[in-house]
């Protein structure tokens, strides 16, 4: 049997802490520092680890201040809350519908989210704050839909995948049909928001999205034990006492929430979510839904394609979404074949 210690505060609280799956969300969160600060470093004006460590801790040159604190930083800043947001919304809708498509990359909310934006865009030649707004309402407006067309006596995790795909692909089609209605410009707007980008991110969308996962991702973390139970499934989480319903509804609504949070900030990064959660449950080789380590690994994945996209291809820098796109189209195709050789698809 793993080792699982308890920690008990003076308080009375009792935590159960796996020691390997601390270990390596410590080592996880390292890894997206480092490459934060790699990524600072990077770009027309580079600059040695170092120097950036010492321009953050006050000890830079005039330049480097400006070039850190007002162009740099708040992208990175942005890229790691937007890595973990995905990835806690992957982990928690993975555990409820216990299966790892369950990703709200599959389910739907992220094409709700474009459709918001787009009909913001398309509709209403809205500005950035009113597609982030956009974005926001059609990812809630499709969590609530999910919600209640999975719903029958219960949401039960294979009907809510299934009616994830379904409403993704309706919403599909209606991504589309803004496109064709849109104009020229509108609809090369459209496009590149579609991609998903950290290009010209700055504080206005990194203090919104932090407010938003300083709350949601310790909430979800406090559910942990409950998703945990959920897992076994209804009967056996009502046994141990858990309120099924009340549970499922706080985390859905959370998990909505930062994925949409998310996308209103950087535009649709695809396959973060799907991944990042299967990938540090690998790692920590632990039962259960993994939120801290999967957050930890969402920051490091993203930070570590936008490093690729901005400079693995020379002069030429790509929207950080192309580069999740291709490596999480890949990490799927695995999945789906390691799943069926399993006999689970």
């Amino acid at each position: 049997m793993k080792a699982v210690k308890a920690i008990r505060t003076p308080g009375g609280l009792s935590v159960r802490v796996d020691p390997r799956a601390a270990l390596v969300a410590v080592l996880l969160l390292a890894a997206a520092l480092a490459s934060g600060v790699v990524l600072v470093g990077s770009g027309d004006f580079p600059m040695a680890p170092g120097e950036v460590v010492a321009t953050l801790l006050g000890n830079g040159t005039p330049a480097q201040e400006f070039i850190v604190q007002d162009v740099r930083l708040p992208r990175v800043l942005v890229a790691l809350l937007v890595g973990a947001a995905l990835a806690v919304g992957g982990a928690v809708f993975q555990s409820l519908a216990r299966n790892p498509l369950g990703s709200p990359d599959v389910l739907g909310f992220g094409q709700g989210s474009t459709v918001g934006a787009l009909i913001v865009i398309v509709v209403f030649q809205g500005g950035a704050f009113a597609v982030a707004g956009g974005a926001i309402v059609g990812g809630l407006a499709t969590g609530v839909a999910v919600y209640l067309l999975a719903w029958k006596r219960g949401v039960h995790g294979y009907r809510l995948v299934l009616v994830g795909i379904g409403v993704a692909a309706m919403l599909t089609g209606a991504i589309h049909y803004l496109l064709t209605k849109a104009n020229l410009v509108d609809a090369t707007r459209a496009v590149v928001w579609m991609t998903g980008s950290l290009d010209g991110r700055d504080w206005s969308q990194f203090w919104p999205l932090l407010a938003v996962c300083a709350v949601l991702v310790p909430l979800c973390l406090a559910y942990g034990r409950p998703l945990r139970m959920l897992e076994m499934g209804d009967d056996a989480a009502y046994a141990l006492g858990i309120a099924v319903e009340r549970t499922r509804a706080v985390l859905m609504g959370s998990a909505v929430l930062l994925t949409a949070v998310a996308t209103a900030a950087a535009g649709p990064i695809v396959f973060v979510a799907l991944s990042a959660p299967q990938l540090a449950r690998r790692l920590t080789r632990s039962p259960g839904p993994n939120i801290a380590a999967s957050a930890m690994m969402g920051s490091a994945l993203l930070l570590s394609a936008d490093w690729v996209a901005t400079s693995a291809f020379g002069d030429r820098e790509l929207p950080v979404g192309v580069v999740t796109g291709v490596l999480g189209g890949v990490y799927l195709l695995w999945l789906l074949v390691t799943e069926r050789k399993a006999g689970r698809v």
